[in-house]
């Protein structure tokens, strides 16, 4: 009788598969953008600020705040992050963490 071949992903986490796959920083970008975004339009609704409101307040554009919406527009600059926060009366921490 042959021998059954063990699977390597037995075992392993969900990160390690997404490393293993070349996919875990991609997926790591946009989850945290799609926590940043939600962050924004609930600071927004606290306050009762309109996309427009807070575009003038950023001194930027309609089309610029909707990118920085966007959860899946990971091309955030940690200005603009800043922008939106101070517009919004809040502040910004970012981390690094192990693992």
């Amino acid at each position: 009788m042959a021998k059954a071949k063990k699977n390597p992903a037995i075992g392993s986490n969900f990160d390690d598969f997404l490393a293993n796959d070349g996919m875990l920083e991609e997926v790591s970008a946009v989850a945290i953008k799609r926590v940043i975004a939600w962050q924004l339009a609930e600071a927004m609704k606290e306050r009762g600020m309109t996309k427009k409101a807070l575009a003038e307040r950023m001194h930027t554009s309609r089309s610029h705040l909707d990118r920085l919406l966007n959860e899946h527009d990971t091309g955030l600059t940690l200005e603009t992050l800043s922008k939106a926060a101070h517009a919004l009366g809040r502040g910004v921490r970012v981390e690094l963490t192990n693992g």
